[in-house]
């Protein structure tokens, strides 16, 4: 966690009141909307929708959906997208966040596959071939 993140929790901890927590602490916390963080994700790493949707193996329409804000989706499709945009774990794991999923996690040996595929910027089908030869599930089916 950062410093921001383990200073908020200190000092959640030390509150007694939440509303008086929420209201001076509003510029750290984070608005969880996933549109807007695939958005700014788009423009730090000068990605396109449609290239990162085609590497994503995701159907077009349903990518669009999860762009749009019109489609929850599953978390094999959110790490299909975030392998697509070639992030780090850390900027997967704040993708997952905002997708209301859980974090990559190292014991989970799925999850492991995942993060060694991140961190080497495989490609979706890469990362399946590597699932599959594990005997796990597949990213995408």
């Amino acid at each position: 966690m950062g410093v921001i993140t383990d200073k908020l929790g200190a000092d959640l901890k030390q509150q007694k009141d939440i509303h008086t927590f929420l209201e001076n602490n509003k510029d750290k916390l984070l608005d969880m909307n996933l549109p807007k963080y695939l958005d700014e994700l788009l423009a730090q790493k000068n990605l396109t929708k449609s290239d990162v949707i085609k590497k994503s193996g995701l159907p077009v329409t349903y990518a669009y959906k999860i762009f749009s804000g019109q489609k929850h989706t599953a978390r094999n499709r959110i790490l299909a997208l975030a392998i697509a945009m070639q992030l780090s774990i850390d900027e997967t794991n704040h993708l997952l966040n905002h997708a209301k999923h859980s974090s990559l996690y190292p014991r989970n040996p799925w999850d492991t596959i995942i993060m060694y595929a991140l961190q080497r910027h495989l490609s979706v089908i890469e990362t399946n071939i590597l699932l599959t030869d594990a005997k796990a599930s597949p990213l995408l089916e």
